[in-house]
C-alpha cells in the first residue's frame, strides 16, 4: 500500500497493492488496522455508500455539521475529479482545496477526515462511487457549500461536447442552491 498526503497533509491518498495475473487482479480495498495507522487513529465506519452518476454530473461540495462525516472514496467504474475543501477553522489550511482523479483503473482511495466539504464531477461516461463514512447520514445537519466559489476557486477539470463547447455540470437543485464560503458554517 503505498500512502501520500496530499497539500492538505490530513487529506490521504491510498494506492492498494495490486495483484495482476492471467485471470484478472486482486487487492485489498480496506483493512481496519493498515488503515488506522496510516491515518495514526481508530475509525470506525458505520455506512457504506454507493452511488452512480453520468458525465459531467457534479456532486457537491457536501458536509455535515453537528455530526461530521470522514470518508474513505473510492471509485469501482468509470473516472471523477475528487475534492476536498478545509472547513476547520484552527487549521493552516482553512478554506483550501485539494482535488484527485479516482478511477477504477488507477483503484486510488481518498481518505477525507472530518471537517471537510467532499464533492466530486464525473469525467467518464458513467462513475460509481463507493464510500465508507464515519458517521449515519442526518439530513438535518447537511450543508452544501457552493461548488465554484470564488474564495476557493477550485480548478474543475472541464470537458466538451462532441461539438467542442464546454460541458456545463450537471448539479442537483441542492447543489445549485449551495451556500458561499464565506456564508457557510464551518468547524
Amino acid at each position: 500500500m503505498k500512502i501520500t498526503p496530499l497539500a492538505i497533509p490530513d487529506v490521504i491518498r491510498i494506492e492498494p497493492q495490486i495483484f495482476n495475473d492471467e485471470r484478472g487482479f486482486f487487492y485489498e480495498s480496506f483493512n481496519e488496522a493498515k488503515f488506522s495507522e496510516v491515518i495514526d487513529r481508530n475509525v470506525t465506519f458505520v455506512q457504506d455508500n454507493e452511488s452512480l452518476s453520468k458525465q459531467a454530473v457534479l456532486r457537491g461540495l457536501h458536509y455535515q455539521i453537528g455530526c461530521p462525516q470522514g470518508k474513505l472514496v473510492r471509485v469501482t467504474e468509470g473516472e471523477i475529479f475528487d475534492v476536498a475543501v478545509d472547513l476547520r477553522q484552527n487549521s493552516p489550511t482553512f478554506g483550501h482545496w485539494v482535488g484527485e482523479r479516482l478511477s477504477a483503473d488507477n483503484k486510488k482511495q481518498l481518505w477525507i477526515p472530518e471537517g471537510f466539504a467532499h464533492g466530486f464531477f464525473v469525467l467518464s461516461t458513467i462513475a460509481r462511487c463507493h464510500y465508507k463514512v464515519t458517521d449515519y447520514w442526518a439530513p438535518l445537519q447537511e450543508r452544501c457549500l457552493r461548488y465554484d466559489d470564488a474564495d476557493i476557486g477550485i480548478k474543475w477539470p472541464m470537458l466538451n461536447s462532441d461539438q467542442g463547447d464546454p460541458l456545463a455540470p450537471l448539479l442537483s437543485a441542492r447543489d445549485r442552491l449551495g451556500a458561499p464560503f464565506r456564508q457557510s458554517e464551518t468547524f
